[in-house]
């Protein structure tokens, strides 16, 4: 048994690992209400030679309004497109991550295929996002199979790097000391 938990930890930080944002954004999601994280998600295809492909998305964060027991679990819609996707996500919240009372929603548009290379692709993404002073929208990478995982990963780090501005906001509201 604890060589079968071994066995998936190591997929897991093999997956988590091969996705990579890689032009992240820099602010805390809203403390109250939702927040919007517009992304594009560029993946290489599954085949050798093939198309690359680049889709256009946003996740939605929706914080609780009214706050519930710590036993209420997130939800996440809209993120996975395979077992093999969810399987890595549920052994990340099962083991190293409590997003008690969070709705998660990921709206993917069309997927675009490009001849371009992933790194060709990610460029002219940035020289576009950089021309149109565009701060708030992030481009991720993934390995065929995995986008939906980068997606998590995204979301997963924006709220945890998020938290100590919420905390601070919540104390300064007075809901907390």
């Amino acid at each position: 048994m604890y060589f079968d938990d071994h066995a998936e930890e190591s997929e897991f930080h093999a997956a988590w690992d091969a996705v990579e944002i890689v032009r992240p954004v820099r602010y805390s999601l809203f403390t109250f209400g939702t927040t919007e994280l517009p992304y594009f998600l560029v993946c290489p295809s599954d085949e050798p030679g093939g198309l690359v492909t680049i889709t256009q998305g946003e996740v939605s964060i929706k914080r609780p309004v009214i706050i519930t027991p710590e036993n209420a679990s997130a939800a996440f819609d809209g993120f996975f497109e395979n077992a093999e996707e969810e399987g890595f996500a549920r052994f990340l919240l099962s083991r190293s991550a409590h997003f008690s009372n969070l709705q998660f929603e990921n709206r993917r548009g069309e997927r675009k295929l490009v001849s371009d290379s992933v790194e060709e692709a990610v460029d002219r993404i940035n020289r576009r996002l950089d021309s149109e002073d565009e701060d708030r929208v992030a481009i991720l990478t993934a390995p065929a199979n995995l986008g939906g995982l980068a997606i998590l990963r995204y979301a997963a780090e924006r709220v945890w790097e998020s938290a100590p501005d919420n905390i601070q906001e919540l104390r300064e509201r007075g809901f907390l000391p």
